[in-house]
């Protein structure tokens, strides 16, 4: 018993992580009130709850910032491309739901209209998670966010669960869990996707050793 409260135990170290996923979340809801920082809010957030997931998380706040400062361009395209996505996904969906024809062309968009849907949630997911990890063109992030989503399905579904699961208790269940938020949604979704980012680095580390190689 006295263990379990030790500040080395794995109790503490739970509650802390649970107290920093409540300081990130203020953090991110303060720099995305700019709407168009919210790209760069939401990598430097998965880039210290990715630390945090390693036990690394050294200074929150320094690491936030960082990140924050050195992503915020390429974050931002991103968010903004996302944005305009999504408003065209959300048109779409809006139109289609309210023809409501039986009929082979309405099927087909829909059809259509359901997997875009699906692609835009993978890559909405994961493409901040790699920005924090990685350095890449947008063009390439785009295209690993989709292929990792797809690739890890159970990784996929259970942060699609994680998420969901905390709009639920929000909306329908205990309104000030909000508190927890996106922080702690961020946090379970980077132990998630710890192990997998460290492996996709050591896949990139082996192919440009490959590539270096003489032939």
């Amino acid at each position: 018993m006295r263990n379990l409260f030790n500040l080395d135990g794995p109790l503490m170290q739970l509650i802390n992580k649970v107290v920093y996923s409540v300081y990130l979340n203020i953090l991110w809801f303060i720099c995305c009130i700019p709407i168009v920082t919210i790209g760069a809010s939401t990598t430097a957030l998965f880039y210290v709850t990715l630390k945090i997931a390693k036990n690394d998380e050294g200074n929150i706040t320094k690491a936030f910032f960082h990140s924050f400062r050195v992503n915020l361009k390429q974050s931002t395209i991103v968010w903004m491309i996302l944005l305009c996505m999504g408003i065209i996904l959300g048109v779409d969906g809006y139109v289609v739901y309210h023809m409501r024809y039986e009929n082979a062309f309405w099927t087909l968009c829909t059809a259509f209209l359901i997997i875009a849907a699906a692609a835009y949630a993978i890559v909405l997911m994961y493409i901040f998670p790699l920005m924090a990890r990685f350095e890449n063109t947008i063009s390439a992030m785009f295209k690993n966010a989709l292929f990792m989503g797809i690739r890890f399905l159970f990784c996929t579904i259970s942060m699609a669960a994680i998420y969901f699961a905390m709009l639920l208790v929000v909306v329908r269940f205990f309104t000030p869990a909000i508190i927890f938020g996106e922080g702690l949604c961020a946090l379970l979704c980077s132990c998630l996707l710890s192990n997998i980012l460290l492996l996709c680095q050591e896949k990139t580390e082996s192919n440009q050793k490959s590539a270096s190689e003489p032939q």
